[in-house]
C-alpha cells in the first residue's frame, strides 16, 4: 500500500542552498532578501509594487486598513470559503456580508452581490477557490452598478468611487483570466504562500495592488511597511545606514512582516515555479481523463480564456450526502490516501452562527459542501501515484454506487 498525503511542501537543494546563504549572511529579518522577492512578485503579477507579509491574512487586513475600512462598515464576502477571508473584516471592525454561491457553482452569486450592496458597504471580497480566478468583470458590473449608493470616508475610496475589489487568491499565484495575470485584475490581491501551497516561503503572503487614479503606489508601499512593523518610520535595513538609528513611531499599528529566510525559499521557489505548474497541469489533465465517465464534477482548471494555478483538485459526488462523502475520505484513507473538503461554509462554523449567520440562509453553498472531497494534488506525485489515487478512488465510488 502506498502513503499519499495529501499536501506536503515540495522542497529542494535550492531552498536550502538560499537559506543557507541568508543564514550566513548576517541578516534573517525584513532585509535585502525580503526586497528582492517583492519586486520580483510585483513582475510576475504585472503591477508597480508588491509588498510580502507573513500571512496572507495579514494582506488582506492591511488591503482593507489602507482603505480605511472599519467599524460601522459591510464588507461582502463568499459563504464558501476559509475562515481567513471573514476573519480578516472581524480584524479591522467591519461586518462580513456573506452571499451564496451561484447554484452549481464554488464562486459568490453575482446577482446577489450586486442587491447585497448597501450605503454601508466599502469592499467585495471574491475568492479564488482551488487556483481558479474569478469572473471578475462580473464582480466589477455589480459594485459600478450600485455606486450610487457609495459613501466614501477618505481620499482613498474618493479615488475608487465605489467599493474596492479584493481578491482573496491565497490559491491562485500563477493563474491568468482573459490574458492577465492574477495579482493585476481586482484592485487589491492577496496571496498565501503557507506551507501547503503551490509556492511556499513555510508562512507568508504577498498583497499586490492596481494603479488607480488619485492612488499613490508608493504611498500605499510606505502606509504598509508602516502598518506591518508597528508604526516605526524606518525598518530595519534603514537603520543600519551611518548615523540613521533614529526614528518615529508614528501610531501604534501592528506587526507581521516577512523574514529574509522566508523570502530566501520563496525566491528559490520562484525560480521553480514553472516547472511546479507545468507537472500540476499534467496530474489534473490524467485525473480529468479518467474521471469524465464516472458522474462526477471537478473543477474546471483550464479553458481558452482561463488558466488556474493548479491548487486544489475539486471533486462533486453528484447527488451524494455528507454520509457518502465521509465514507469516501474515510476508505481512501484506509488504502493510504489523504483527501480533505474544501469548504465546510463559514455558516456552519460556531465563530460565524454566532455572529448570526444559518447555513439554511445559504442553500447552494451546502449544497456545494456536501459532496465534494477533494484529492491529493502536488508535486510529489509521480505518475505511478497519481494511478494509484484514481485506481483507488474510482473503485471505492464504483463499489458505494453498488450498494
Amino acid at each position: 500500500m502506498r502513503n499519499i498525503p495529501f499536501s506536503p511542501p515540495d522542497m529542494s537543494e535550492a531552498e536550502a542552498s538560499m537559506v543557507a546563504e541568508v543564514l550566513g549572511s548576517g541578516w534573517i529579518t525584513t532585509g535585502p532578501k525580503t526586497k528582492e522577492f517583492e519586486h520580483l512578485i510585483a513582475m510576475c503579477c504585472g503591477t508597480q509594487r508588491a509588498v510580502c507579509l507573513n500571512s496572507a491574512t495579514a494582506c488582506m487586513e492591511m488591503a482593507l486598513r489602507v482603505l480605511g475600512i472599519g467599524p460601522g462598515d459591510e464588507v461582502i464576502v463568499p459563504a464558501y470559503t476559509y475562515t481567513a477571508t471573514a476573519s480578516s473584516v472581524c480584524h479591522v471592525g467591519a461586518r462580513p456580508v456573506m452571499v451564496d454561491c451561484a447554484p452549481g457553482s464554488y464562486e459568490m452569486d453575482y446577482a446577489r452581490v450586486a442587491d447585497a450592496i448597501t450605503e454601508r458597504t466599502k469592499a467585495v471580497m471574491p475568492v479564488d477557490l482551488g487556483g481558479v480566478v474569478c469572473d471578475y468583470d462580473r464582480v466589477f458590473e455589480a459594485v459600478e452598478s450600485r455606486k450610487a449608493l457609495f459613501r466614501p470616508a477618505n481620499d482613498i475610496q474618493k479615488a475608487y468611487g465605489r467599493p474596492a475589489v479584493i481578491a482573496d487568491a491565497a490559491h491562485a499565484f500563477g493563474a491568468r483570466r482573459h490574458g492577465k495575470m492574477c495579482g493585476s485584475i481586482a484592485d487589491f490581491t492577496s496571496f498565501s504562500f503557507h506551507a501547503v501551497k503551490n509556492l511556499t516561503t513555510a508562512e507568508g503572503g504577498a498583497l499586490t495592488w492596481r494603479s488607480h487614479e488619485g492612488l499613490d503606489d508608493e504611498a500605499v508601499y510606505k502606509q504598509i511597511q508602516l502598518l506591518s512593523l508597528h508604526g516605526q518610520s524606518k525598518d530595519a535595513l534603514a537603520k543600519t545606514q551611518l548615523g540613521a538609528w533614529e526614528y518615529d513611531i508614528v501610531a501604534p499599528y501592528y506587526k507581521c512582516n516577512m523574514t529574509d529566510i522566508m523570502a530566501g525559499i520563496g525566491l528559490a521557489q520562484l525560480k521553480r515555479y514553472p516547472e511546479l505548474l507545468r507537472r500540476r497541469r499534467q496530474i489534473i489533465e490524467a485525473y480529468d481523463d479518467r474521471l469524465k465517465d464516472y458522474g462526477v464534477e471537478v473543477l474546471n482548471h483550464f479553458g481558452p480564456d482561463h488558466s488556474s494555478s493548479g491548487h486544489l483538485y475539486l471533486v462533486r459526488l453528484l447527488g451524494k450526502d455528507v454520509d457518502y462523502r465521509n465514507d469516501v475520505i474515510v476508505k481512501m484513507a484506509e488504502r493510504g490516501i489523504a483527501c480533505n473538503v474544501h469548504y465546510k461554509p463559514l455558516p456552519m462554523m460556531t465563530a460565524y452562527k454566532a455572529l448570526g449567520y444559518d447555513i439554511k440562509d445559504f442553500p447552494n453553498a451546502y449544497d456545494q459542501y456536501r459532496c465534494e472531497v477533494t484529492l491529493p494534488l502536488h508535486t510529489h506525485l509521480d505518475d505511478e501515484d497519481v494511478q494509484y489515487v484514481m485506481d483507488n478512488f474510482t473503485d471505492i465510488i464504483s463499489d458505494l454506487k453498488k450498494k
